[in-house]
């Protein structure tokens, strides 16, 4: 038991070391603010796209081509429809008289510059002719319901609305199943993206000091296993430090949006209730502790920061893989491909962390995380005794046995 809590002290001076070495600088506060930039570009990306989508968009028409006893009830039908069906997408709508054959003057209407005319109508609303270009198929069916409605309208004696319905907006009580699959993907999504964008703060510290001559002297008067622990805990440390800032902003999100946008938030559940952040906590510590051992075992195989890159890509479409199992047992719980993804030890995290959302049983969570943390000490031991042999060309240590030490 001494020997156990010398080796705790140790790691724990070490993970110390590191979180301070880590947090005590101005680069963390860049990095702990660097989702906003990456928020940023992405804002501006779409805002671009969507910038130049709707430079084509409000160029576009549908065009009917009516005799004017028919013009105002066209208008007032396409106006009572369009506040019925919203849509931002669909082209407005240009009533013009009819100047000649109706039919060249329609196929003429696709050839002009000033605007995209999607669709067009004409001839007599009882049999109309319509012409449109291969992406306007939605915009066709529009122009054939709205002669539709107008014959209505016209026999009815105009475009009078007949009932006044009441809607209420209620909200549930209990998350909907589609709300915890959702829940579930979000997630195992959420642990992975933060696994995969701060796990590599380890292997980067790690290269690091190898290059400098750091770890060689940190292990010649601490066991490289305390060394491994210590790093893993102190770069945890940091990464915990980091989920707790945006978690915070995160939770406090929907109160400062309308009431509209925060519906989306309302739907998603999780059928463990209040215990589900810790839950997610403990499974994001065991993805992170298991990521990070493997990349520091990639430390042993690599001699520059080049080969980690290299070497770091399997393992990075290694947890794209496990990502995509899990999300699929996310949406299919209870399967057996959702049972062997919360077995399997790289995948279990994320299968785990999804199965919270879905399930209210909260006994396999304490099984889980035992089998987790025992892979996460195989895995931190193996990538020690690497590192040892790859770097330190050292084996492991001999043991002498009773009788020579006596």
């Amino acid at each position: 038991m001494s020997d156990f809590r010398h080796a705790a002290r140790q790691a724990l001076t070490i993970a110390r070391r590191d979180f301070t070495a880590t947090v005590m600088t101005p680069t963390f506060l860049l990095f702990l603010l660097s989702p906003l930039f990456m928020i940023g570009f992405g804002v501006v990306g779409s805002l671009s796209a969507s910038t130049a989508a709707s430079g084509g968009e409000e160029r576009q028409r549908i065009v009917v081509i009516a005799s004017p006893e028919h013009a105002a009830t066209l208008i007032a039908v396409d106006r009572q429809m369009r506040s019925f069906f919203p849509r931002a997408s669909r082209p407005e709508l240009s009533v013009e008289p009819t100047t000649g054959k109706p039919a060249d003057q329609a196929r003429a209407l696709f050839d002009r510059n000033d605007v995209e005319v999607a669709a067009a109508l004409y001839g007599p609303l009882e049999r109309p002719h319509i012409l449109r270009t291969p992406n306007g198929y939605a915009e066709a069916n529009y122009l054939a319901q709205l002669a539709e409605q107008t014959l209505r309208a016209e026999k009815a004696g105009g475009p009078v609305t007949l009932s006044q319905p009441d809607t209420q907006v209620i909200g549930r009580v209990q998350a909907t199943s589609s709300g915890k699959s959702q829940a579930a993907y979000f997630a195992a999504l959420g642990i992975f993206f933060l696994t995969l964008m701060l796990s590599g703060q380890v292997v980067g510290a790690m290269a690091e000091e190898r290059s400098n001559k750091v770890i060689e002297v940190l292990a010649a008067a601490v066991p490289l296993e305390s060394v491994f622990f210590g790093k893993l805990i102190g770069a945890f440390g940091s990464a915990l430090l980091f989920v707790g800032f945006w978690f915070t902003l995160l939770v406090n999100l929907p109160k400062l949006l309308p009431p509209s946008a925060s519906f989306f938030f309302n739907e998603l559940g999780t059928a463990v209730g209040p215990v589900f952040p810790l839950l997610f906590v403990a499974y994001f510590t065991m993805a992170y502790m298991l990521q990070s051992a493997v990349f520091l075992g990639l430390g042993s195989l690599a001699s520059s920061q080049r080969e980690i890159q290299m070497l770091s890509l399997p393992i990075t479409v290694f947890q794209f893989a496990m990502l995509g199992w899990s999300s699929f047992a996310a949406g299919h719980p209870g399967s057996w491909i959702a049972r062997a993804a919360e077995i399997f030890p790289f995948s279990s995290p994320l299968a785990m962390a999804a199965h919270a959302a879905n399930s209210p049983e909260l006994w396999p969570h304490f099984l889980a995380l035992a089998w987790q943390g025992l892979w996460v000490a195989i895995t931190v031991t193996v990538a020690a005794r690497l590192f040892r042999r790859g770097v330190l060309k050292s084996g492991s240590p001999k043991r002498r046995s009773k009788r020579k030490l006596a």
